[in-house]
């Protein structure tokens, strides 16, 4: 890997990206997108954003994510970053320098009832991208979780959070034999998903709109649920699950959605306390309000038969 650039390479990189003629001087504002780490994002003055690759496979990816934003951008309905440039700033090493979105992250801004309909067009856009053409640019085809597996881990990491009293581990009983079984998802119905849906790739307005989606290098040809889940964990299950029903998924997608966050929010947040989560998976406050936002009761479960009863055991 390279060394991490400083803002004087930075900035030499960005002169030469633009051009002489795009008047670009030494005094150019040049600021790491978040303090510490390698700084491999950059703000570049008021309207774009440098991102660098720091090794070939990551450098790859982001090509593909340049070529991909440019597919889906007439689909989805909400903006997405366009490269004003790209290159290389190491030997086989990737750069692309994008559009800065307005907006702030929807970790910190609750999105309105129009947002949800934002949120509605994004995600029956990327069903109308052709799967062909994703496939074509290298986005690879991902098989459905399993949700036995998956609450299996997360049972286990409720009883850790139990004994730490951050959870009650009771709430998983609700995801029975027969639950998952119904929410099981149906062959042949891949679509792109974003995969990355998380508060910090959502651009929200100081009214709730959506008004950008970031960082689609980890996009795949999958389970639609896996978007939706991420709806929830960033935005609230609510407001999920009404934008995915508004996008014409039926109960049991969202449901399964549903099912997928608040198990994978229990594993993350045991696994940060006990020392098996990843860095980049977010901080305690963060991992709890997550927790928070993917566990809040929507109608449509309370209206939906998925209990594991026979139909003489009453509701």
């Amino acid at each position: 890997m390279h060394r991490p650039p400083t803002a004087d390479t930075v900035r030499g990189l960005v002169r030469t990206a633009l051009g002489d003629a795009a008047g670009v001087g030494d005094g150019l504002d040049v600021r790491p997108v978040e303090e510490g780490g390698e700084h491999l994002s950059w703000w570049i003055g008021t309207r774009h954003v440098l991102r660098l690759a720091p090794d070939p496979a990551a450098s790859a990816r982001q090509r593909r994510e340049v070529r991909l934003r440019d597919l889906v951008r007439p689909h989805v309905g909400v903006p997405v970053p366009a490269s004003f440039a790209a290159g290389e700033w190491g030997n086989g090493l990737a750069f692309t320098l994008d559009t800065r979105l307005p907006g702030a992250s929807a970790e910190g801004r609750a999105v309105s009832p129009a947002g949800e309909a934002d949120l509605a067009g994004l995600l029956s856009g990327l069903r109308e991208v052709p799967v062909r053409a994703a496939a074509a640019l290298g986005v690879r085809v991902t098989a459905p979780r399993s949700l036995e597996k998956l609450r299996s881990l997360a049972v286990r990491g409720a009883g850790r959070l139990a004994a730490d009293g951050e959870f009650d581990p009771g709430r998983l009983d609700r995801l029975t034999p027969r639950a998952m079984q119904q929410l099981a998802p149906m062959p042949g119905t891949g679509v792109l998903v974003h995969h990355g849906l998380t508060g910090e790739h959502l651009r929200v307005t100081a009214d709730g709109r959506v008004c950008g989606v970031l960082d689609w290098a980890d996009a795949v040809i999958g389970d639609p649920a896996e978007d939706i889940a991420g709806l929830a964990v960033a935005v609230g299950a609510p407001a999920a699950v009404r934008a995915a029903t508004l996008a014409g998924y039926e109960a049991r997608v969202c449901l399964r959605g549903l099912w997928l966050a608040r198990c994978d929010t229990v594993i993350r947040l045991a696994g940060r306390l006990h020392g098996s989560g990843l860095p980049d998976e977010g901080s305690l406050p963060v991992l709890r309000a997550q927790l928070r936002r993917a566990w809040e009761a929507i109608l449509l479960e309370r209206l939906t038969d998925v209990p594991d009863r026979a139909p003489d055991q009453g509701p």
